[in-house]
C-alpha cells in the first residue's frame, strides 16, 4: 500500500508536469497503471470539458445563422458545418497543424496606431490550444446541425402562442424558442458530448505532439502495451475510465435533460437515448 501511494505522489499529475519526469522503465505494477493512466486522463477532460463548453454557445450561433434567411449568415454556416462533418476529424487534426506551423513562429504585429500589440502564433503548434480549437470546431459543427433540426422541429403552436403574447425578437427567442430548441435537442447532443470525450483520445497521435511527455490517457497505456508486449492490461484500464466518464456525462446531462422537462407531463418528457458514435 505505501508503495502504492509513493507511486500516486511521484505520478499522479505527471503529464500536466507536476511529479517525477522520468517514466518506469521496468517491473511495471498494476499501480503504476492506473496512477499514470489516470494522470493522462486530465488532459482529457480538459480538452472535452473546454470543446464541448466552447462549442455550445458557437454551435448555437452557427444554427441560428443557418436558419436565417439571408444567404450571407445561412451560406457560411451550411458550409462550415458540411466542411466539418464531412471531414475526418483526425485529417482535420493534421491540417490545422500544418496551417499553425506555417505562421510566423514569433506572432503579428498589429499597429494600433497609438499602440503596437503582438499576437503570439507559436503556442498554436501546442496540443493545448491548438488542437483545443480544432475540437471546438469540429464539435460546433456537429451540435449546430442537431440544434438546427431542433429549430426546425420546434411545433408552431409555440411560436403562434408568444405571437399571441406579443413576444416578439429577441424575447421570443429567449423564453420560447431557445429553450424549447434544447429541449428537443438535448438526448442527441448528450450523445455528441460522450463522443466529443472520446475523440479527445486522437490529440496525442495526431499531427500535435505530446510535450516532454505529457500525454493524455491513451498515451500512457500505448507506452505500457509497447513496453510490455501486452495490450490486455493497459487498454482494459484506458477503457473502465472512459467508461466511468461516460457514465459521469449522462448522468449530469441526464439531471439538466430532467430540467429542461420539468414542466412536461411524465409520459411527454423525452429520454435519453444513448447511442455512441462508432466512427467519426
Amino acid at each position: 500500500m505505501s508503495a502504492c501511494l509513493d507511486t500516486i505522489a511521484a505520478y499522479g499529475l505527471r503529464s500536466i508536469g507536476i511529479g517525477e519526469r522520468l517514466l518506469p522503465k521496468r517491473d511495471f505494477t498494476l499501480c503504476e497503471h492506473f496512477t499514470l493512466i489516470g494522470s493522462g486522463l486530465l488532459w482529457n477532460l480538459y480538452f472535452g470539458i473546454l470543446a464541448i463548453l466552447f462549442g455550445f454557445f458557437l454551435a448555437n450561433a452557427i444554427a441560428m445563422a443557418k436558419a436565417n434567411r439571408r444567404w450571407w449568415l445561412r451560406k457560411p454556416a451550411e458550409w462550415f458545418i458540411f466542411v466539418f462533418r464531412g471531414s475526418p476529424l483526425f485529417i482535420q487534426f493534421f491540417l490545422f497543424y500544418e496551417a499553425f506551423v506555417l505562421l510566423p513562429k514569433m506572432g503579428w504585429d498589429i499597429d494600433l496606431g497609438f499602440a503596437e500589440i503582438t499576437v503570439e502564433t507559436r503556442w498554436l503548434t501546442r496540443a493545448w490550444l491548438g488542437a483545443l480549437i480544432v475540437l471546438i470546431l469540429n464539435t460546433s459543427a456537429y451540435s449546430a446541425e442537431i440544434f438546427y433540426g431542433a429549430l426546425k422541429s420546434i411545433p408552431r403552436g409555440d411560436i403562434e402562442a408568444a405571437d399571441a403574447y406579443g413576444l416578439t425578437g429577441w424575447k421570443r427567442y429567449k423564453r420560447i424558442i431557445w429553450p424549447t430548441m434544447l429541449r428537443l435537442a438535448w438526448p442527441a447532443y448528450t450523445n455528441e458530448a460522450i463522443f466529443m470525450f472520446h475523440a479527445t483520445t486522437l490529440v496525442f497521435f495526431s499531427g500535435f505532439p505530446a510535450w516532454r511527455q505529457k500525454g493524455d490517457a491513451l498515451y500512457y497505456a500505448s507506452y505500457f502495451a509497447d513496453k510490455t508486449f501486452n495490450p490486455f492490461v493497459a487498454y482494459p484500464i484506458l477503457a473502465g475510465y472512459f467508461i466511468l466518464l461516460t457514465l459521469s456525462v449522462i448522468t449530469v446531462y441526464g439531471a439538466i435533460n430532467r430540467r429542461l422537462n420539468r414542466h412536461l407531463p411524465q409520459e411527454a418528457r423525452r429520454k435519453l437515448r444513448i447511442r455512441p458514435n462508432v466512427i467519426r
